[in-house]
């Protein structure tokens, strides 16, 4: 099973309000040893926000701006990049490269974590467990169960045609995961072996 974010983030979450002051913002992350703190709502249907420590160099050191006079909420960014908890790690971490963040707070109704590079790189799996090579091995595995469906079911079943389906869903998500176009899907490949087959993707759901 993939690992997902709930397995990862830092269910012990500080955080600070709006309105504080960025010097006692400064004051939280170093007493905490924290690089970041989630803004709280001001009410329910209101979004978290976050404050990092490039935050406060960027804008406020940089500046030589008074960190007792400038408050939270000029220097935070609201509404913050959220994750589902059930997003996997490796879609996590894909999210920090796209965006260029280094954390993000767990939110599914209300704050429950916060995973950061850092719970990645040393509560991830990556490391026993790459994706492309898990990802190769579940390909083979549904090509096998797609073409034992058809041996039995027939190459024009609904069977036939939604086992096909799984193995381009995953043959889909591994040329995203390497940029790459598909040439030729396994599904091609059996019509080619099988030209009746293609009558299996005529069918209503």
């Amino acid at each position: 099973m993939m690992l997902k974010a709930k397995d990862i983030m830092t269910t012990n979450v500080v955080t600070i309000r709006g309105s504080a002051t960025v010097a006692e913002a400064v004051k939280q992350m170093n007493d905490l040893c924290l690089r970041a703190l989630i803004v709280q709502r001001r009410h329910e249907q209101d979004a978290y926000g976050i404050v990092t420590e490039t935050d406060v160099i960027y804008k406020v050191t940089a500046y030589g701006k008074d960190p007792k006079k400038m408050r939270v909420y000029e220097i935070m960014t609201k509404p913050c990049i959220s994750i589902n908890p059930d997003l996997g790690v490796e879609y996590v971490a894909r999210l920090f490269a796209q965006t260029g963040i280094r954390r993000a707070p767990v939110i599914q109704e209300e704050l429950l974590g916060i995973v950061s590079v850092t719970d990645i790189l040393s509560k991830g799996d990556f490391v026993e467990k790459p994706k492309s090579i898990v990802l190769a091995d579940r390909i083979e595995q549904a090509i096998e169960e797609a073409r034992a469906t058809c041996a039995a079911k027939g190459a024009t079943s609904r069977e036939c045609a939604a086992a096909w389906d799984i193995v381009e869903e995953l043959q889909a998500e591994a040329a995203h995961q390497r940029s790459e176009r598909i040439e030729k899907t396994a599904f091609e490949v059996y019509c080619e072996e099988n030209p009746e087959a293609a009558e299996a993707r005529v069918y209503d759901n």
